[in-house]
């Protein structure tokens, strides 16, 4: 079967020719018919039989001479016109050819009209599909016309005009060996395009005369691109800042890797600075805020030295005074040293009075300078409205001043210390809520709650006496306390209203001590406070044991031991009186 359309090589129609794909270009159908090579007469082959049909042979025409595709199109337009106006174009019976090798002859119709010749190009014939077919095969109802002529518009319903006359149309058919052609050379191309990134040359300095993808290298004027300037020096600035830069870096990390440790020597030549070291603080920023500070010459030397001494990881977080300009090992052990500290630290259950003396030593003060300030300037401390109810309080900052670690610096002030103490107290008695509990705890108001604390804090002995220490109390408090009759008969109250802290007291005297304050002569709690509870004592005070003690003695002074019964603590008051006779030699 002949591959119409197809050249002497297997390469198919160009995508931009019209009889590409599928036979219909522009309205016309395809013509179909034998091509010719080598521009001797076509040869015709017969066709496959199909469907057990007799076949037929296509009719050959004579091939001319060389000539103008384009010539014929003025004398086809003319014979169309007469055959149009005169009559309708049919179709004749054709001869059979005698070659056809099948034993049936067949007559197959013919087409009348004008048998067109082949375009031949450089020598060569080259069939355009203008043959004729027989009607009994699938043939193109249109053999024989000519596809440059002109067509006239409506001759035919449904027929369109010839495209390849107007000036939108394709260019005609090029013969399958001049497709793809190498375009000339261009005069101007003895000079290599300059598009680098310093010729200055953008994406917009097309001429427009030139197709896409080729440059001649020349602007309209004919002349040279010149490079620019600006292009060259911005590429040797960031040439320069990359490799500086990368040089600078290199050097460093080289430096920091394999370099000695930048240090300093002895124990400080400058002046003393506030080194304030936070909570959580490792040994990289320790030493870090300590070159920052200029104590030491660099974090290294520091990390180092804390390495290299024993105690060095268990650096407290607080202010410490040092000397600028100390080496690093200087700087660890004065950091690992706690009375270096410049800190202040409030135990649990210390008394209002002891802490003024340690901020009038801590700071440098005259002594009794705390004390004069909390005395006259308690009102703006910030204390809560409900700490200054009792008029009979000694002291009203008692309780008040939450114990933990305070760190000082040279802008510390008594007031200042005071203020921030008073301020842990009160966020501390809030977050407890200790002002909704007073009530749940049988007590009048939440100074009483504190009050209660204070007590707890300061006859236990430990931490897990607590909740039965605050147990004894809510007992003692109880309006059916027959036993001591609602007396706490605490010895820390008689202590606190003496400013002494004995446990070998005259109870006899005791008792007979006129004091609110003296919980074995008055009833109930006293006005206030005997102290600053800390954590453990505030929440054993909220949750007692309920264990229903109502007793306790420390028989040898370390441990406290609980008992229900009055006989009970009998029993054990007198063994602590005897080991207390032989302690004394009596």
């Amino acid at each position: 079967m002949t591959e119409y359309g197809r050249g002497r090589s297997p390469e198919p129609w160009h995508p931009e020719d019209p009889l590409y794909g599928d036979q219909v270009w522009s309205g016309h159908e395809a013509q179909q018919g034998q091509m010719s090579y080598g521009g001797g007469p076509q040869q015709q082959y017969p066709q496959e039989p199909q469907y057990q049909e007799p076949q037929y042979q296509q009719p050959s025409y004579p091939q001319q001479g060389p000539h103008d595709p384009y010539a014929q199109q003025q004398q086809a337009q003319h014979q169309q016109q007469q055959q149009h106006s005169g009559q309708h174009q049919g179709y004749a019976p054709q001869q059979a050819h005698p070659q056809q090798a099948h034993p049936q002859q067949a007559h197959p119709q013919q087409y009348v009209g004008q048998p067109q010749q082949q375009p031949t190009y450089a020598g060569q014939n080259w069939d355009t599909g203008q043959g004729q077919y027989a009607a009994a095969v699938q043939a193109d109802p249109y053999v024989g016309a000519d596809p440059y002529a002109q067509q006239t518009v409506g001759a035919y319903p449904g027929e369109a005009p010839d495209l390849y006359t107007t000036e939108e149309a394709y260019p005609p058919p090029v013969p399958p060996g001049r497709r793809h052609l190498e375009p000339e050379p261009a005069d101007d191309l003895d000079e290599e395009p300059d598009t680098s990134f310093f010729s200055g040359e953008g994406g917009g300095d097309d001429d427009g005369d030139e197709p896409p993808g080729r440059r001649s290298g020349r602007s309209k004027g004919g002349k040279p691109k010149k490079r620019s300037g600006t292009a060259c020096l911005l590429a040797a600035v960031v040439i320069l800042g990359v490799v500086g830069g990368g040089g600078y870096y290199g050097y460093s990390y080289l430096k920091a890797r394999f370099g000695a440790t930048e240090d300093f020597s002895g124990e400080g030549s400058g002046e003393t600075v506030d080194v304030e070291i936070p909570k959580g603080a490792g040994l990289g920023q320790m030493g870090r805020i300590l070159k920052e500070a200029g104590v030491v010459a660099s974090a290294q030397a520091f990390v180092d030295a804390a390495n290299a001494n024993p105690k060095g990881k268990a650096i407290q977080p607080g202010i410490y005074p040092m000397k600028q300009k100390m080496s690093g090992a200087a700087a660890v052990a004065l950091m690992v040293d706690p009375s270096k500290l410049n800190v202040l630290t409030i135990a649990e259950g210390m008394r209002s009075a002891t802490v003024y003396q340690a901020i009038d030593r801590k700071l440098g003060k005259p002594e009794g300078s705390t004390r004069e300030i909390a005395e006259r300037e308690f009102k703006n401390l910030g204390l809560p409205a409900w700490a200054t109810d009792n008029p009979k309080v000694v002291d009203p900052l008692e309780g008040f001043l939450y114990p933990m670690r305070y760190d000082l610096s040279k802008d510390s002030t008594p007031e200042s210390l005071l203020k921030q103490m008073v301020k842990n107290a009160t966020d501390k008695y809030t977050e407890l809520g200790i002002e909704g509990k007073a009530k749940e705890l049988g007590l009048e108001n939440p100074l009483q709650v504190v009050t209660v604390a204070s007590l707890v804090n300061a006859e236990g002995k430990n931490h897990d006496d607590f909740r039965k220490m605050s147990e004894v109390v809510y007992n003692r408090l109880k309006k059916n306390n027959y036993v001591t009759n609602q007396k706490l008969e605490f010895d820390s109250t008689y202590n606190y209203i003496k400013g002494k802290s004995d446990i070998n007291f005259s109870l006899k005297e005791a008792r007979a001590f006129d004091n609110p304050y003296n919980t074995h002569f008055v009833k109930g709690l006293p006005p206030g406070p005997i102290g600053n509870p800390g954590a453990d004592a505030l929440t054993a005070t909220l949750t007692p044991d309920h264990g229903g003690w109502m007793f306790f003695v420390s028989v040898d002074g370390d441990k406290t031991t609980f008992t229900k019964t009055y006989e009970e603590h009998q029993k054990l008051a007198d063994e602590f009186q005897e080991r207390q006779k032989q302690k004394n030699g009596g």
